[in-house]
This record gives C-alpha cells, structure tokens and sequence, in this order.
C-alpha cells in the first residue's frame, strides 16, 4: 500500500483560507526539507472567542499575518501541539501582543544535551493540558490528544464546534505532505505507533496537519502510514540480518534507496535508529560497541 501523500498547496504565505466553517488557516513563510512550504497556523472560532493553533517561529511577518486576519476579534487562546522550533517559538510575540494564555502538554521534555537541541526550550505553557483535558471558546471545544512519537509532549486536537465534530488537527504526527521525523531520544517509534493506534481508533473524517495541505478521509492514510512503518522495519531488520552487525547510518542506503534526498540523510539515520531502539525493546536486535546486531 503507498502513501497517498498530498503535495497540492497553493496558499501564499500571510494568505487566510477558510479552510472550513469556523476554521482558519494562515501559512508561515518557513519552508524547507522538514518544513514543506511551511508551518500551518490555525484559527478556531471568530469574534469574541478565537483561538490560534501552533503561531509557528519567531517571524515578524507571520505574527503580523495572524493579526491581520483576526483584525476586529479578540484572541483568547493560544494551543500548542508540541514544542518544535518551527510550531511555539512564536507564543511569546503573539502572547504580549494579544494577552492570550498558552495551552500545552508542558515543556520540552529532552533536554539540549541529551539530544533535544531541536527543541523549543524557552516554552513553558499557562495551562498544562493532560490527555483527554479540554479547552472551549464561546462556539467551540477542542479535546487534547497526547500522540508521542514525533515529539514525547505532542498533542493533537479534536474539535467540536456548531458544524462539526469529526476533525482533528494532526500537527506532526499525522501530515498530508510526508511521513513524520521520528528521532531519539525525544522521538520514539514505539510511542509513535501506539499513537497512529490512537488515532485509528477514531473516526475523524478531516485532519488538519502541521504542514501540507488538509487531509480528508484520513483513516486509509493513517492506516497506510502504519503499514509503511511495520515495512520499514521488516526491512531494516533484514538488512541488518544480511550486514551482520551494522550502525544505523549504513543501513540508510539500503534501506531508503537512491533516490533520498541528501539533506534528509541524517534524519533518515535518526529514523532507523529509532526502529532499531524498538527493535531493541522487543529483543530482536542489541547494541554492541556502538553498532547492532540481530539478537
């Protein structure tokens, strides 16, 4: 089964689309390899009421936009699926200029020196947000979803509002454009897996990602995803089978093929080492000296 990836995105950078009623989305210009054509902000609710999903990076340009498009209404949450630098860093700016509370499972839970320098340090939410807590407006309610896996504190966000109640904003976990990064220690492939079980407990019928276009009909991708995954892995142990002992960086090759894009090498690296922890866990394979090996 492959992966029926969505590449069509044509919003501009600072462009509102009214993505469905009571929702908007507002393109950060921050694109690139892990990025896409950037991070999607989220609107939820109008007047009085409005909520801003993930304000992105530092990016004076982006505030500026998610301003403008809420001109006249008063934004009274701000919700933050993980602590990336490209989807919280820009809580702050949007935070004093709007006085909004940020929502949040917490912290950044690794720390620099144990592999979490591509974390978002600074962020510390308002209001701390369990599995399952929710968080309402005036006309909608949206209920946090802890989905480790991509980031230990990344939630997704199922809403409820008078037109819908089957969608979710994915974030990370799930995007439209491209499978997730999945790199230790603050990533981890068995919780990511756990997590995609999660969701195809559901039955949302529309995802709103991180990055890349919306997603509908999300539960064949989902379950496409997982397949893809379970692969991977039968692969990876295969491989390693065949090399006898290996590190993760040596079975890139093998495993993602010629045709991986060469900045996404140390990612893809990262990503077996991630299958290869799990892997670990289950007694299949073990560490020695810095390389694996089949158990």
């Amino acid at each position: 089964m492959s992966i029926p990836f969505l590449k069509d995105d044509s919003l501009a950078p600072g462009a509102v689309e009214q993505t469905a009623p009571g929702i908007r989305r507002v393109l950060c210009g921050n694109p690139g390899p892990f990025t896409y054509r950037g991070t999607n902000s989220w609107i939820i609710g109008q007047g009085n009421s409005v909520a801003i999903l993930d304000p992105g990076p530092v990016d004076a340009a982006h505030l500026a936009a998610l301003l403008d498009a809420t001109k006249g209404e008063r934004i009274t949450h701000i919700l933050v699926t993980h602590t990336h630098r490209d989807h919280s860093p820009g809580v702050a700016a949007l935070k004093a200029a709007t006085g909004a509370p940020s929502y949040g499972f917490g912290p950044h839970m690794t720390p620099p020196e144990q592999g979490g320098e591509g974390g978002d340090h600074d962020f510390r939410p308002d209001v701390v947000l369990a599995d399952g807590a929710t968080v309402a407006g005036a006309d909608w309610r949206v209920t946090a979803l802890h989905t480790p896996g991509h980031c230990a504190n990344h939630l997704c966000f199922a809403l409820e509002n008078a037109h819908t109640s089957r969608t979710l904003f994915s974030a990370d976990h799930v995007m439209s454009w491209s499978t997730s990064v999945v790199s230790p220690p603050d990533g981890d492939m068995a919780a990511y897996m756990a997590s995609l079980g999660k969701l195809q407990a559901r039955d949302d019928d529309l995802y709103l990602p991180g990055h890349g276009p919306p997603l509908p009909n999300p539960q064949p991708f989902v379950a496409a995803l997982a397949k893809h995954r379970r692969e991977r892995e039968a692969r990876v142990l295969e491989e390693l089978r065949r090399a006898g002992l290996a590190s993760a960086e040596a079975l890139v090759p093998a495993v993602y093929g010629a045709a991986l894009d060469p900045r996404l090498i140390p990612a893809a690296a990262r990503s077996l080492t991630a299958h290869l922890i799990k892997l670990a866990a289950e007694g299949a394979v073990r560490q020695e000296a810095g390389v694996w090996v089949v158990s």
